[in-house]
Parts: C-alpha cells; sequence; structure tokens
C-alpha cells in the first residue's frame, strides 16, 4: 500500500513493551484515575509534548458516580498537524475494574498474567492506553509527519462511559476519523456495539418479628422472589429472545433485610437490560417493572397490607453500528492489510466508549490490542499481538490508510 512516506514506519518495541508492564501494575479502578493520568501525562512532556497540547476536562465532576471517586477528568493530547488531512482521534479508557487492584503482571512466554491469582491482569484497557501512548511518543521522539492528531485517554469507562459521555468533546477539535483500542484480539474491528439499560429496584415491605408474628409483616424478599421467578419462568431473564428479537437482562446485586429473626422489610436490586434493537431494550426493561408489580400485589400480611415498589431505569448508552464504508473504518482495514493482518469485522455484545463517541457525533471504530479473558483472573495480554497494535495505532495517527 502506498504510503505517504513510502513505507511504514516502525515502533520501538522494548520501550512498548516496558510502558505495558509498568502501566498494568498501577491501581486505577474507575474514579480513580489520577496515577495512570499523571504518568501518561509525564511521558508525554518527556518526549516533548508542548504543555500548551495537554488538557484535562472535569468530566470526573459530572459524573454521576462521584461516590465511587472521581480523581481526575479526561486526558487529551491534541497535535498540530505538520502536513494536510483530516484530524484524527485516537482513544483508550484508563480505568480498569476492581478485581484488577493489586496486579503483579508477569511473562509467561509470549503472554503476561497477573501472579497474584486473586488479581485480574489490567490489560483491559492498559494495553488500549500504551498503544496509543506508543503512537505518540514515536511521533513526538522522531518528529514524525502527521496530520493533525488528538490522543484521547478517557475515565471511567467500566462504570458506563461517563468520560465520554460528560467530557469535553469540543476539546478534542473536530475529528473527522475516530479509533478506540479495548479488548481483544488485534485484528478485530467493531463497527458497533449494544445498548444497555442499568435498572435499580427497591421493595419497601413491613418489618415484624420473625417467630412471635410472623403473619403481621411483609416480606420484601418474598416479593422479590416472586418476581425474580416469574421473570425467569417467562423468558425475560438471562438471554432474552422474543418473536425474533435478541437482548439480554441481569440482576446482578441483590441486598436484604438485617438480621434473621426480622421479617425483611426492604430490598434494593441492581440490574441491567440490553439489546442492539432500542425497542425491544425497554420492552425488557418494562416486562422487569410488570413483574415487580404483580408480585407487590400478591403479598399481604393478615391485615390485607402490602409492600410498596420504587424502579428507577437509567440509560447508560446507545447501541449504534457502523457502515463498512465509514471513512474511519477503511482507514484501518488499509493499515491492518498494509501490516499483513487480516481484518475481522463484528459488532459488540458490551459497551464501548464508542458508544458515546458516536451518540455525540463522533463515528468510531474499536480496534483490539491483545487481551483475553477480561474481568476475570484469567486475564492475560498477547504481547505479540499488542506490539502489532501499537504499529497499527502509529500508521493511523500518521494518516498512512488515508
Amino acid at each position: 500500500m502506498p504510503t505517504r512516506t513510502g513505507k511504514l514506519p516502525t515502533i520501538d518495541t522494548k520501550r512498548a513493551d516496558k510502558l505495558v508492564m509498568a502501566l498494568m501494575a498501577v491501581p486505577g479502578k474507575s474514579g480513580q484515575e489520577a496515577a495512570v493520568a499523571s504518568i501518561i501525562e509525564r511521558e508525554l512532556l518527556k518526549a516533548g509534548a508542548k504543555r500548551s497540547w495537554i488538557f484535562r476536562d472535569d468530566a470526573h465532576r459530572k459524573s454521576p458516580f462521584l461516590d465511587r471517586g472521581g480523581q481526575c477528568g479526561n486526558l487529551i493530547l491534541k497535535l498540530p498537524g505538520t502536513i494536510e488531512g483530516p484530524r484524527r482521534v485516537l482513544m483508550a479508557h484508563m480505568d480498569t475494574v476492581p478485581l484488577c487492584v493489586g496486579s503483579k503482571p508477569v511473562r509467561k512466554g509470549t503472554a503476561v498474567r497477573s501472579a497474584d491469582r486473586n488479581t485480574a491482569l489490567g490489560a483491559d484497557d492498559r494495553a488500549g492506553c500504551c498503544t496509543i501512548l506508543t503512537a505518540a511518543l514515536e511521533i513526538l521522539r522522531r518528529k514524525l509527519p502527521h496530520p493533525p492528531v488528538t490522543f484521547f485517554w478517557a475515565i471511567q469507562e467500566e462504570i458506563g462511559m461517563n468520560g465520554v459521555r460528560y467530557g469535553a468533546i469540543s476539546k478534542l477539535g473536530n475529528p473527522m476519523r475516530a479509533f478506540n483500542w479495548d479488548g481483544g484480539a488485534c485484528n478485530q474491528l467493531r463497527l458497533g456495539a449494544t445498548g444497555s439499560y442499568s435498572l435499580e429496584i427497591g421493595i419497601k415491605g413491613l418489618a415484624s418479628h420473625a417467630g412471635a408474628h410472623p403473619q403481621r409483616g411483609v416480606s420484601a424478599v418474598a416479593i422479590a422472589g416472586i418476581a425474580i421467578a416469574d421473570l425467569q419462568r417467562n423468558g425475560w431473564h438471562g438471554l432474552v429472545a422474543k418473536g425474533g428479537k435478541r437482548g439480554t437482562s441481569n440482576i446482578g446485586i441483590l441486598s436484604a433485610g438485617d438480621a434473621t429473626n426480622v421479617v425483611a422489610d426492604r430490598v434494593v436490586i441492581h440490574a441491567e437490560a440490553r439489546s442492539h434493537d432500542p425497542a425491544f431494550r425497554k420492552r425488557i426493561v418494562a416486562e422487569y417493572k410488570k413483574a415487580f408489580a404483580r408480585a407487590v400485589k400478591r403479598v399481604k400480611n393478615d391485615q390485607g397490607k402490602r409492600g410498596k415498589l420504587s424502579f428507577k431505569a437509567l440509560h447508560k448508552y446507545e447501541s449504534f453500528r457502523m457502515s463498512e464504508r465509514d471513512p474511519s473504518v477503511r482507514e484501518a482495514m488499509a493499515v491492518m492489510h498494509a501490516l499483513k493482518v487480516v481484518p475481522e469485522l463484528g459488532i459488540a455484545n458490551g459497551g464501548l466508549d464508542a458508544n458515546w463517541m458516536t451518540a455525540r457525533g463522533i463515528p468510531t471504530v474499536t480496534v483490539g490490542c491483545g487481551q483475553r479473558k477480561p474481568h476475570t483472573v484469567e486475564e492475560r495480554l498477547e504481547m505479540l499481538e499488542y506490539l502489532t497494535a501499537c504499529r497499527i495505532a502509529l500508521n493511523l495517527a500518521l494518516g498512512n490508510g488515508a
């Protein structure tokens, strides 16, 4: 493939290797990304970035998850172009799930795992952070000719893509191409992703002594059990397939009561509903609400009193699907082909920062960088794929797929 430079540039593999090993060991769950952001910023300044090119926004102050922390906003490096071409943005998220705190990366053959068997590795998405950081450092250190390019390290992806949802998108410089690095093989191109609602369901019952007067109580646990059994029996929990439509739902957290000798007067449930089809996703949410409302009516005490239901549905992110003809998709495929990588196009059943980037007017294709089994203690990073992802990122930053 002809490029602006006549050949595809390489990367410093030792530096890229060292970066990712160091960054995966830094604690930084959602809301606590400050140490990660500081390391990235320090590396950029050491490589020659001007302070005026680096921004931090206040997305953390707008996030609804401030109770989980909120140390810093998104980190943005905005480089002016040295050659003509549309501005592009390369992005990845800095946060990890809590299971990654305490990670001790160790190399085992061509893969990296956590030496602590009780933690995940954190390659999701520190590998993505280092993929785009490597591209930025190569450009800065080697003064490589490049079109206008923005590098974007987002916060709080794992708890609802809050960094992108509430971030200062105007600081990105109106990019016409957008590339996100997240979990998966380095040849994966995700052109779309599902949408999701998070549900908070509260059941208020009536407390009573469970030994002396259980009949006077209204068990919030009994109400919850009836509703959950209803959802399971009628196919609205787990994999949901109805009339040619598909989605998923899950009750992930249930807390209730304070003592075994008291009829439980409260239950709080946190659940989710996902589907690529917005209307069907709303249907799943509606079926949840109806199931719990029916259950409330079914349970009463000896005086005819019933419990009460509170039901909140938060739209976390909308589904999207890009065309294979989208300029960002075409550039990513062109660079992969030039590097002898065979692209694999697909749609994600989980949420991505690309969901909110697309919703905010910047259609974004997501690329993998070698992570496997994220969010588990079996997580690993395939190093050869990670280094290939770094090469892909550098060449997309340089506009070599245009």
